[in-house]
């Protein structure tokens, strides 16, 4: 109970929810990010396929 009256009540308690928020709040981010350039150069090489070039 102390940890949490710690994590709640401090200065470098409050600082490390805000890390710890910020840390998923970039690898939510980052996933996305991520994903959503996979799928981009998966449609560019499925259509350069299609076409008939050749993937780089």
């Amino acid at each position: 109970m102390k940890a949490l009256s710690d994590l709640l009540s401090t200065d470098y308690g409050l600082m490390s929810l805000v890390v710890i928020a910020f840390v998923i709040f970039m690898s939510v981010w980052f996933g996305r990010f991520f994903k959503r350039h996979m799928d981009e150069d998966a449609a560019a090489a499925a259509k350069a396929e299609q076409s008939g070039r050749p993937v780089p």
